[in-house]
């Protein structure tokens, strides 16, 4: 096989490391655990970026300084400043020219000079018709014209300026036909002629060397003029009312007439395409003078980089990274902000298609099981982190029982009734004799493990309090531990997640990560611990275990009709019937545990009766060694017979 390779072209780096997934699932996690919505959160990681790539924040950070430098730089009396510097060159050259000529007309003309009216635009009207004695004065007269005409043509045509500097008969008729052909065309279009693909045609095979873009239809040669015709418009309106008359004067005075032609053609735009920005301004207020054609790109820059502020702003329905513009986001801030936007992008991608984030029917976005599989992993390896290493061993007194295997073998025993594990036994056989003739000292077994099965019921308060005071992200970090655990290592037991406060409610572990603190009063521990009893009893032959992480006495309980009556001090119907159903778990033979957050007294002396009579314990754990305490205590009440 032959390669041929060649320069690179720019876009993104072939040689850049991928995106790191794992530490941008990691960062959602992180934003939609302390009760971010999986939007918001991903929103949050594309504004702040990520290691080596700079987020959406600092390119629309850089976006406004360079639309503040733009406005603080410049004026736009450019072509103004220049007029008025030509008219006076022309002027003094007259002057000197006259002075030395005692005749009657050089004092007649000097009396013309001295009367000029004292607008700019006035006086090179005045002096159209002048016949000038200096041959200066009258190059400099008639540098006017040709350069409002090249202003006026780069402001409608990026970089007619410099294709015109130097202007001649020739170059004033081409354009004055390009104009009026262009004008023909484009009334054409307003008229819906089927001539139209016919005359736009015939036009660019006259005039397309006027247009670089290339268009390929005549929507795209009206959009392309009409962007530009707004900028214009906009610059204008940016203007002084008396800057605008001089202007919309001196154009009348512009190369071969070409000034009406120009207005013709605004005024078809503005028609063909009223959706563009043709009323709005921007205040200049710097001392670098900007000319027509300047100005105009001024605007149009600034209105490149309101549109790619929009883009990154991504506050728009369905945004996407994909929408923003790579090749204007270059030409305003450099290639370097081009490939943060792409890595970003490619950031945003990789999470959808890796399956990271998915969208919801109703057009929200939420994360994915694979992704929360992996904030689970992190939360239990957390966990593990805190215990001791003989918390969480799984050996009981009847390891090699018959039940699952777990990948080690012995020496079979009188009695034993495990599988035989034939390869070692057959292994053993040809080192011990050479050949395949088996002893029963050769025979190895197949070691197993007596697994319990549990139904476990996992409640944890979602009241304010627990946002309030700090536990909400250790709360869902340890219900994270424990399902992982529970789905990696004991997939036969059956865990239920319920969740506590005005009401209770059984949810998913997505449902709970992404679940948000809300201010709402009460916590129903009833309505909990009835949804925990009927979880143990879908499940008669497993294990009942029942966890509750709580900061706070009941204060609210579920009336037959299901309203929830809610109390602070609690009343004591709202104990009486939390504890009738503890005592209902406990006849189900189920042991209930309450890790207790705070220090409330009235909490304290609560939960030890509940401890009592559900045969469970209390613990008091704080945020950061909830996740090890309830994990520990759910491996210890598994290992406990029925």
């Amino acid at each position: 096989m032959r390669y041929r390779y060649g320069r690179w072209g720019g876009g993104a780096d072939p040689l850049a490391p991928p995106v790191d997934l794992r530490a941008a699932v990691d960062e959602l996690g992180r934003e939609i655990m302390e009760g971010a919505s999986p939007s918001s959160a991903l929103r949050e990681l594309l504004r702040r970026g990520v290691d080596g790539t700079r987020g959406l924040d600092d390119l629309t950070s850089r976006l406004w300084q360079r639309r503040a430098s733009i406005q603080r730089r410049h004026r736009l009396d450019g072509t103004l400043t220049e007029v008025k510097q030509l008219l006076d060159k022309a002027v003094e050259a007259e002057r000197r020219a006259l002075f030395p000529d005692p005749s009657d007309d050089a004092r007649f003309r000097e009396a013309q000079l001295d009367a000029l009216p004292p607008g700019t635009a006035a006086a090179v009207q005045e002096l159209s018709s002048y016949d000038w004695r200096s041959q200066e004065a009258r190059e400099a007269f008639e540098q006017i014209r040709e350069l409002l005409g090249r202003e006026l043509l780069d402001q409608r045509f990026q970089g007619m300026k410099e294709a015109m500097s130097n202007v001649d008969s020739r170059d004033v008729e081409r354009i004055q036909r390009m104009l009026r052909d262009l004008n023909s065309l484009l009334e054409a279009h307003a008229s819906r002629s089927p001539d139209t693909p016919r005359l736009f045609d015939d036009f660019m095979r006259k005039h397309g060397e006027f247009f670089p873009e290339n268009p390929r239809n005549v929507d795209e040669l009206i959009d392309a003029l009409a962007a530009r015709s707004a900028a214009a418009q906009r610059m204008m309106n940016s203007m002084t009312d008396a800057q605008r008359a001089e202007l919309s004067a001196l154009s009348q005075q512009a190369f071969g007439g070409i000034g009406s032609q120009l207005s013709t053609l605004d005024s078809l735009l503005q028609q063909l395409r009223p959706g563009e920005d043709w009323t709005s301004s921007a205040r200049f207020r710097g001392q670098d003078p900007l000319g027509l054609g300047e100005g105009a790109q001024a605007m149009a820059d600034l209105a490149e980089l309101d549109a790619l502020a929009e883009q990154l702003s991504q506050s728009y329905p369905g945004a996407r990274l994909e929408d923003i513009d790579l090749e204007a986001l270059e030409r305003q801030l450099g290639e370097s902000a081009s490939v943060d936007a792409r890595r970003l992008a490619e950031l945003e991608k990789a999470l959808r298609s890796q399956n990271i984030v998915e969208r919801a029917p109703d057009g929200s976005l939420k994360l994915t099981p694979k992704a929360l599989r992996r904030l689970g992993e992190t939360a239990l390896r957390g966990v593990v982190d805190q215990l001791r290493s003989s918390q969480g061993s799984r050996e009981t007194t009847s390891a090699g029982a018959a039940g699952e295997l777990i990948g080690s073998t012995r020496p079979w025993q009188f009695g034993d009734t495990e599988p035989w594990d034939v390869p070692r036994t057959l292994r053993n056989s040809v080192l011990r004799s050479g050949s395949m003739s088996l002893d029963v000292v050769d025979l190895e077994v197949s070691e197993t493990e007596h697994r319990t099965r549990a139904a476990v019921a996992l409640c944890v308060d979602t009241s304010w309090s627990m946002v309030q005071d700090g536990r909400w992200v250790p709360m869902k970090r340890t219900a994270l531990a424990l399902h992982h655990l529970v789905r990696t290592r004991f997939r036969t037991d059956a865990l239920q997640l319920v969740t506590f406060g005005r009401y209770a409610e059984a949810v998913d572990i997505g449902q709970l990560t992404a679940l948000e603190g809300v201010w709402e009063q009460g916590t129903n521990l009833h309505h909990a611990l009835l949804l925990a009893g009927r979880h143990v009893r879908r499940h008669p032959d497993a294990q009942p275990v029942v966890l509750v992480v709580t900061d706070g006495e009941p204060t609210a309980h579920l009336e037959p009709d299901g309203d929830a009556e809610f109390n602070y001090p609690p009343l004591p119907r709202t104990l009486s019937k939390t504890l009738n159903e503890v005592d209902a778990l406990a006849r189900l033979g189920a042991t209930i545990s309450v890790f207790k957050l705070g220090d409330d007294p009235r909490l304290a002396a609560f939960v030890d009766i509940v401890a009592r009579r559900g045969g469970g314990r209390v613990v008091s754990a704080d945020e950061e060694g909830l996740g090890a305490a309830v994990v520990s205590d759910y491996l210890k009440s598994r290992r406990r017979r029925r």
